[in-house]
């Protein structure tokens, strides 16, 4: 399962790859990656995400 959304508010990008609970994250400049307890990667967060990408890229992605 992968569903990517978009929090307006804080201007991040997430990238959900799995249901299972997060039981920590490791944060590297604008992304944080959180992990299951079995270190399985569960969702991926890119913070300031409109000064990264374009408009037109943005709009592209969320309407997939």
């Amino acid at each position: 399962m992968k569903k990517i959304s978009y929090s307006k508010d804080v201007d991040a990008l997430l990238v959900e790859l799995s249901e299972e609970p997060i039981a920590y994250a490791e944060e590297d400049g604008q992304v944080i990656l959180h992990y299951s307890a079995n270190e399985k990667l569960v969702l991926v967060e890119i913070l300031d995400f409109r000064r990264l990408m374009s408009e037109e890229a943005v709009t592209a992605l969320l309407a997939s």
